[in-house]
């Protein structure tokens, strides 16, 4: 803290000369009185014993108007009344409300523009795809609201290693803006699919932040592309743990916390059970919804036997899902029906095509 020397008051400076002239001027006075008692007689005796009021000073006094303290009392200001916090009210889903499930059966396509073998989503126009999608999820209702979902593979696995040697793509950002704002104009779910080669799931989520920081922008994980070691792509599948899902889940739900955004969705696609190790260690989040998708190809039959035997120890914390393919699954049979795919136990919250 620092002291600052204040001036003296103007007072105390002038105090002693006024007083000294005062006292001069009362002996002057007297003198003068002395004088004209000795030649005055009786007449200057009664001057000396009357008290003057010629140089009295009188104070004045101010009578205070109605409502207003006296003068020689302190103001005081009006007190500020407190401001209520108001609390911002959190982010909706593109379709309303904060939860997925079981207000929502979601039902998307996937795919990448650079190959149409990756999916229906890269063939075509994009919102052609999104109108297409729409037709379709209304044979899925079933009592429930539809959801559209736009799964973008957004971290690509490579054949080749590529210069960091971790054998995938990153996606740029113009390039996820882009059907993110496809997604918007239809009132759709953006979900970021990621293949990370020799990356890790956790590591290319993180990249992702600024895109997961929406609220309608969820991820899916692809853990058959999810490859260590000497494992090549195409070659054998990769591997991804319930540790590493529920670590990622944790993770999603304190973004959603944090920033007030509605539920998010959290796929892991599964292809055949050694895929998906330790699903059980997954746990229960309010701000996501983990979701297994399974993911095999073929005719109804197979595809069906495929479903049973990945649902038979699916946690409660985990929601069913199920995938079609429609070019793999009709070399070898029909594509199944909306009908069929519901009649599925348990029945799938979410419903993709690829």
């Amino acid at each position: 803290m620092h002291h600052t020397t204040l001036p003296g008051h103007p007072l105390r400076t002038v105090g002693v000369p006024m007083l000294l002239s005062l006292c001069l001027l009362l002996t002057g006075c007297a003198t003068g009185g002395a004088s004209g008692g000795a030649s005055g007689g009786a007449s200057g005796g009664a001057a000396e014993n009357t008290v003057s009021t010629e140089n009295t000073v009188s104070t004045p006094t101010t009578t205070p108007a109605a409502g207003e303290p006296p003068a020689d009392e302190p103001s005081v200001p009006p007190r500020d009344e407190p401001t209520a916090v108001v609390e911002p009210e959190p982010l909706q889903l593109p379709r309303g409300g904060t939860d997925l499930f079981p207000d929502y059966r979601l039902v998307g396509f996937s795919g990448h523009p650079a190959s149409e073998g990756m999916g229906r989503l890269g063939i075509g126009d994009i919102d052609e795809r999104v109108e297409e999608m729409e037709l379709l999820g209304e044979q899925y209702a079933d009592g429930r609201n539809v959801m559209p979902v736009l799964e973008l593979i957004t971290v690509v696995v490579q054949a080749s290693p590529g210069e960091d040697g971790l054998y995938r793509a990153a996606a740029s950002d113009e390039f996820i803006g882009s059907y993110l704002a496809a997604a918007r104009r239809h009132n759709a779910m953006l979900l970021l699919n990621v293949q990370p080669g020799r990356s890790t799931m956790t590591e290319e989520v993180q990249r992702l932040e600024k895109w997961l920081l929406e609220p309608d922008v969820g991820l899916a994980l692809d853990p058959e592309w999810d490859i260590s070691g000497d494992q090549l792509p195409g070659q054998s599948y990769g591997q991804t743990s319930g540790e590493e899902i529920d670590r990622i889940a944790g993770y999603l739900d304190d973004l959603v916390a944090e920033h007030q955004l509605p539920q998010k969705a959290l796929v892991f696609h599964q292809v055949a059970p050694s895929v998906v190790t330790n699903e059980g260690a997954v746990g229960e989040y309010d701000g996501v919804e983990v979701i297994k998708s399974v993911d095999g190809i073929g005719a109804p039959g197979a595809k069906i036997e495929t479903y049973n035997q990945l649902m038979l120890e699916l946690p409660p914390t985990v929601n069913p899902g199920f995938k079609l393919f429609f070019e793999e699954d009709t070399l070898q049979g029909p594509l199944m029906l909306p009908a069929e795919v519901l009649g599925l136990q348990p029945t799938p919250d979410y419903v993709l095509y690829e």
